[in-house]
């Protein structure tokens, strides 16, 4: 008994076009009539969601950007917060020193009363003196931190008034998008559920060069009708005679030579 031979899939190339699918595209369940009219319907169904999508226009992206921009704000206005944190700290610890130094020097200006010589007593005007300075420093950072402050929590404003704005933006274009999706979420839904019916259809070589050339295509376009009787209806470009009789018999994938798009009979309209 003769064995069945078993047929080895080839790997898709992402690469591939339809041209390279060409001699294949027969080797299916589908006739050859029925898979070129699943994938017009296909090709339709995907014009009519990119439609839908263009009523959107750029509002989800303008949504997403003022998103993130509005989450780089407040993670600025964090910062700015943070800073002011450690900026209270630190003329906390200068309060502090200032009250170590002010009993340092009540402590050694008690003993300038009770020096035995001169020695001693130059010894605790230096400490004095150091106290002093150390005291001085202390309230010099406490100016400058307070200052600092007060430059920081203006810079804050400015930042939640504009998180604010934002706020307003990203409100208003939420419930734009918002509008516009559900006037057209049914449509949407169905012509989804009909792309899906018919991507179950075509096996996954010819499916791969259909979304590599849609996406290549400024018009998204990959299997289009005979436009005006003689003419490609992605280029424009003219067919030639013997290519028109094929394309009419539904019997062969026939191929654009200037674009590479499929072409079909545009009775299937």
């Amino acid at each position: 008994m003769a064995k069945k031979t078993k047929k080895i899939e080839t790997p898709i190339d992402q690469r591939e076009t339809f041209v390279s699918i060409q001699k294949n595209f027969a080797d299916s369940d589908l006739s050859v009539e029925e898979k070129l009219k699943t994938l017009y319907a296909l090709q339709q169904a995907d014009t009519a969601i990119d439609k839908i999508l263009q009523l959107r226009g750029e509002l989800p992206m303008e949504v997403e950007a003022l998103e993130n921009e509005i989450e780089d704000l407040k993670a600025k206005s964090a910062g700015i917060s943070a800073q002011i944190d450690e900026l209270n700290g630190k003329i906390n610890e200068a309060k502090h020193s200032i009250a170590e130094c002010e009993s340092q020097l009540e402590k050694y200006q008690s003993q300038l009363d009770n020096v035995a010589n001169s020695r001693e007593y130059d010894s605790l005007n230096k400490e004095i003196e150091n106290q002093g300075l150390l005291k001085a420093i202390a309230e010099k950072n406490i100016d400058e931190s307070k200052r600092a402050i007060l430059s920081k929590k203006t810079e804050l404003e400015a930042v939640k008034e504009k998180i604010d704005v934002k706020n307003e933006d990203l409100a208003a274009k939420k419930s734009e998008l918002s509008t516009i999706v559900e006037s057209t979420a049914a449509e949407e839904e169905k012509l989804r559920a009909r792309r899906d019916a018919c991507a179950e259809k075509i096996d996954a070589r010819t499916m791969s060069a259909y979304e590599r050339i849609r996406k290549s295509c400024n018009n998204h376009l990959a299997v289009v009708s005979v436009l005006n009787g003689d003419s490609c209806g992605g280029c424009f470009n003219s067919i030639p005679p013997q290519r028109l009789i094929d394309i009419a018999s539904n019997k062969k994938m026939i191929i654009c030579e200037y674009c590479g798009r499929i072409l079909v009979n545009p009775d299937f309209d």
